[in-house]
């Protein structure tokens, strides 16, 4: 149910039980004093359509599935003030003889029980939704709650693991670095071999040309 409606329920509810208060109490006065329960009854009714024409309004734009059953409210509602409009003429007529208004008096209490107890009812149901939905919010709000710290959770291990990759990576780069710079050394290792391997061949070279050379010497002679 809309709770723009229920608002508005619950305010007719409370002028409507006024009303039935007042309009007793009117056909029991005289003079200046029936005039001012007059108009304040008349204000009165005034406030009650003016709600009317609201929940109205609210009525048309809630979707179908909720819109019959508040419909049948409305009626109720309607009705109860075309009754409350009847009974101001014929307040204001002042016609009412003395039996009659003993039985507009009685009528009015029975209807103001009646209608005090209905109301009471109406306000208690009320309370009882606007409860359920609080509660409802509430669990909403502890849900929210709780994904938001499980969104946290992730998100924090989400960055945790982002800084372990980035420092892995870190440390790979450092590792293809130094395989770079012992490729370099080898390589300038295994060119210095290289070298030293025709320096010592050369050296051997010279030295056994000369080893011959000392023996044709000494043969020759």
């Amino acid at each position: 149910m809309s709770r723009v409606f229920e608002g508005y329920e619950r305010q007719y509810c409370e002028i409507s039980a006024n009303l039935s208060k007042k309009c007793t109490s009117a056909i029991a006065l005289d003079g200046e004093q029936k005039k001012q329960k007059l108009s304040e009854i008349k204000s009165g009714v005034e406030d009650a359509e003016t709600l009317i024409k609201k929940m109205d309004l609210e009525v048309r734009s809630l979707p179908p599935s909720v819109k019959s059953s508040l419909l049948v409210k409305l009626r109720e509602y309607k009705s109860d003030l075309n009754n409350f409009k009847t009974e101001v003429k014929r307040i204001t007529s002042g016609h009412l003889n003395a039996s009659a208004r003993d039985e507009l008096l009685e009528a009015g209490m029975a209807d103001t029980v009646t209608a005090s107890a209905d109301q009471r009812s109406r306000l208690m149901m009320s309370t009882d939704r606007l409860g359920r939905t609080t509660d409802r919010i509430k669990d909403s709000r502890k849900t929210m709650l709780e994904t938001e710290e499980l969104g946290v959770s992730i998100l924090q291990d989400l960055h945790g693991q982002r800084q372990s990759l980035l420092r892995a990576h870190e440390t790979l780069h450092g590792v293809d670095d130094n395989v770079g710079k012992s490729k370099k050394i080898l390589t300038a290792m295994t060119r210095r071999m290289n070298r030293n391997k025709w320096t010592i061949g050369a050296i051997i070279t010279v030295l056994v040309l000369a080893i011959i050379f000392i023996l044709y010497f000494k043969l020759t002679r």
